[in-house]
């Protein structure tokens, strides 16, 4: 498996735990494959569980007609076929276990870990144990990142910045010699850009004028799309990683504007926005450096404050951060406490998102960069953007 047993045995006890336990079927959990390292083509029409006790030997339990579903991870299994043969085999697996760690969420506050049904926590409840949620565990075996993953995230960084540069330089070329150029041809351009250098997308890339960056999700297609042209503003949110096997994402924003002085309202809110954005990150660093883990949740609090005194707190409609892993939106603690209470802190080699945004009917600003916490201090992974882009007066 990709993790010790016994790093997870001493975590267990250390949060006063009996065990953790892994379930899936169809394939509803990913974190459970992404932890136990179970192969890609494992097929699970029929439930299968393991479970990981605070002490001693792990054990599993699976359908007789996936019987070797399980053969890749230590410890005894069991079959099953009936459900009343399942039931039973839970209860001995378990093996008076009290307090166990399982991919639930209460009230669905952290959702990235909510990815066992209810009524399977149900089921865990009936036979007496208490079902505790597991999001501090992925945390910790999950979203922490080895040197080679940080070298995949600071390796796609690069490459991104270039073509983002790219990006916002055909778009002026384009606009000074009076030749066309829209949202899609922008995003067609980057995801050209992706595929040339090695990279890979999950979908996007954003690039959206005028009220279009309002919509924090807006992406152009080919029947969806507006035209880019002077005095316009531009929003270009990209992320890719390495196609190489747990690269890592690099996911940044940034805004220009098609013309050499901007409206006094579109650059007060960019200022706005990078102040806060930077009062985040300022906030990170200072904590770890005072050798402090802060939680998600305090971070979001000091960027939506800045926000909120400057008077847009309505307009800033979503989290300020997310984790980033192999997936743009990792399992680790995100930099909020808006959309979710995020009390988990942020750990060593994890990676996340600091991307305030203002969306007002006429326009939208985010400003995003990704900050890494490693040999303990945290610092921003490529290019910051500190000033609004004026396409006339060079990229």
């Amino acid at each position: 498996m990709n993790t010790s047993i016994k790093a997870i045995q001493r975590q267990l006890r250390e949060e006063g735990m009996d065990g953790w336990l892994f379930y899936d079927h169809h394939r509803r959990d990913p974190l459970a494959y992404a932890i136990l390292g179970l192969p890609e083509s494992l097929t699970a029409t029929r439930r299968w569980y393991y479970y990981i006790p605070a002490d001693g030997e792990p054990r599993g339990m699976a359908h007789r007609i996936e019987a070797r579903n399980l053969d890749t991870l230590p410890g005894e299994k069991q079959l099953y076929s009936a459900w009343q043969e399942q039931r039973q085999g839970i209860e001995e697996m378990l093996g008076g276990a009290r307090r166990v760690a399982m991919q639930h969420s209460p009230n669905c506050e952290i959702p990235a870990v909510a990815m066992v049904d209810a009524g399977t926590v149900d089921l865990i409840r009936s036979i007496g144990v208490e079902v505790l949620s597991s999001a501090n565990l992925v945390q910790i075996f999950h979203t922490q990142l080895s040197d080679e993953q940080y070298q995949s995230h600071i390796d796609a960084g690069k490459v991104m910045d270039r073509l983002r540069r790219e990006a916002f330089v055909l778009i002026g070329e384009r606009l000074r010699s009076g030749a066309s150029v829209s949202e899609f041809d922008v995003k067609q351009f980057l995801l050209k850009g992706f595929e040339q250098n090695g990279l890979v997308t999950d979908h996007g890339p954003i690039v959206a004028v005028n009220a279009n960056a309002s919509d924090p999700h807006y992406e152009p297609t080919a029947a969806r799309h507006r035209r880019i042209e002077a005095a316009d503003l531009v929003l270009i949110d990209m992320w890719a990683r390495s196609k190489k096997p747990q690269g890592v994402y690099y996911d940044i924003t940034w805004t220009g504007f098609c013309g050499a002085q901007p409206p006094g309202e579109i650059q007060n809110v960019f200022e706005i926005v990078k102040g806060a954005r930077d009062a985040g990150y300022e906030a990170v660093r200072s904590r770890i450096d005072a050798g402090e883990s802060p939680m998600g949740f305090e971070i979001d609090d000091v960027v939506r404050g800045r926000i909120r005194d400057a008077g847009y707190e309505k307009a800033f409609i979503h989290r300020t951060g997310h984790s980033i892993g192999a997936s743009v939106h990792g399992a680790g603690a995100n930099i909020d406490n808006f959309e979710t209470h995020d009390t988990r802190r942020l750990l060593e080699n994890t990676c996340f998102s600091i991307e305030p945004g203002i969306y007002l009917p006429a326009f939208g600003i985010r400003s995003e960069f990704n900050v890494f916490l490693r040999n303990g201090s945290a610092s921003t992974t490529g290019e910051v953007q500190t000033a609004l882009l004026r396409f006339d007066a060079g990229i």
